[in-house]
């Protein structure tokens, strides 16, 4: 119990000396006559900028980007409009929204990672809270996130090919990659499927929970490279995979899944009428609790995790920065168990959707149950 008192001691002492110092330095390099709390504000202000930048998507994959002569390495990508027509152009026209692009005699600007059609000035009119209310086209682009769901996409092709081909060369015995793999899958089946949807109808859905679960997995761990990729704290993207869980789970539904839904069997009239409601309600939040729970646990990662980086900036001391450092390096390392939990809690509770909608009730009438009393 001491110890662990003398150990919380030292790191309160090594905080103080943090604000002490970075205090210090501050007051040393502010030129005469300024506001400290006027620029350390606009330090938070384009630290704020700079992690709200990360968290969004964008028509170009900037790698390297400097702020004092805005030197840097960025790829475009392909922009895909439909605006009374096909318009097809790349991102670097717009010059990171410094330059208006024309096209087929329509004027485009790029404001806050957002087209708008414009005049050939540029216009925007904005509203009082500051937003643009000018018109945007139909945006189609091939943008950050999309690159990186590609990318994704193939690495799975990849890898499940790859473990394909060695089962067949190798009489079912998988070999290179595919034993890294195979334990993984075996885990889906064994531990996720079999156990929320049952012996009987498990193998109609391990398709989707397997691709769900690699997806959603290796998207979260590129995410946490210097790239800035943030896929599953777009909320397009979690959406996009919560509605096709409602959708299988909709569709493929057996008879007393919607009985128990409409009409719940043993329970009064009266408390059926009211209960129906609520029911088909709960079959909407169900996939809607999917959708917030993955973006809004990947979307905090990556919030505390830059705000505790920017630390490094804001103290300015020798102390600080790798104080800063190394809780970030040890968030980091939380964060991977954070993508691989994630991917595991999305698609354990969609194995559960599917068992609740596969799930065979075995009702018996009340002339049966007589007929068993009686012999």
């Amino acid at each position: 119990m001491y110890k662990i008192q003398y150990y919380i001691s030292i790191v309160f002492f090594l905080f103080s000396l943090t604000f002490y110092a970075s205090s210090e330095h501050d007051s040393i390099s502010m030129p005469k006559g300024e506001n400290p709390h006027q620029e350390a504000k606009s330090l938070r202000d384009e630290i704020k900028e700079d992690i709200q930048h990360h968290l969004k998507d964008s028509h170009d994959w900037t790698f390297f980007h400097s702020k004092i002569d805005g030197s840097g390495f960025t790829i475009p990508l392909p922009v895909i409009l439909i605006d009374n027509g096909l318009h097809v152009f790349m991102s670097s026209q717009f010059h990171h929204g410094e330059s208006i692009v024309e096209s087929n005699g329509n004027y485009y600007k790029l404001y806050h990672n957002k087209i708008y059609k414009t005049d050939a000035q540029g216009t925007l009119n904005l509203d009082e809270h500051h937003h643009p209310t000018n018109a945007k086209p139909w945006d189609f682009s091939i943008t950050k996130s999309v690159v990186v769901i590609i990318l994704a996409a193939l690495l799975m092709l990849w890898m499940f090919s790859s473990l394909a081909k060695s089962y067949k060369k190798n009489n079912g015995i998988a070999t290179g990659f595919g034993r890294f793999l195979e334990p993984l899958v075996l885990f889906v089946r064994d531990e996720i499927a079999i156990p929320n949807i049952g012996e009987k109808h498990y193998k109609r859905y391990l398709n989707y929970l397997l691709t769900i679960f690699f997806f959603v997995w290796l998207v979260n761990l590129l995410g946490l490279t210097p790239f800035g990729i943030n896929v599953t704290g777009n909320i397009a993207v979690t959406f996009a995979l919560a509605i096709l869980t409602y959708l299988i789970t909709t569709f493929t539904a057996k008879k007393d899944y919607w009985k128990h839904i409409f009409w719940m069997p043993g329970v009064p009239t009266l408390m059926k009428i009211i209960l129906a409601p609520i029911e088909l309600l709960g079959t909407i939040i169900k996939p809607f609790s999917l959708m917030i729970r993955l973006y809004a646990n990947m979307t905090a990662g990556h919030v505390v995790l830059m705000s505790i980086l920017a630390l490094i900036f804001i103290f300015k001391s020798w102390v600080g920065g790798p104080l800063s450092f190394g809780l970030a390096f040890a968030l980091s390392l939380l964060e991977l168990l954070v993508a691989a939990l994630q991917a595991y809690i999305f698609t354990m509770l969609s194995a559960l959707y599917f068992g609740m909608a596969v799930e065979e009730h075995e009702h018996e009438h009340p002339h049966e149950e007589a007929h068993a009393e009686h012999h």
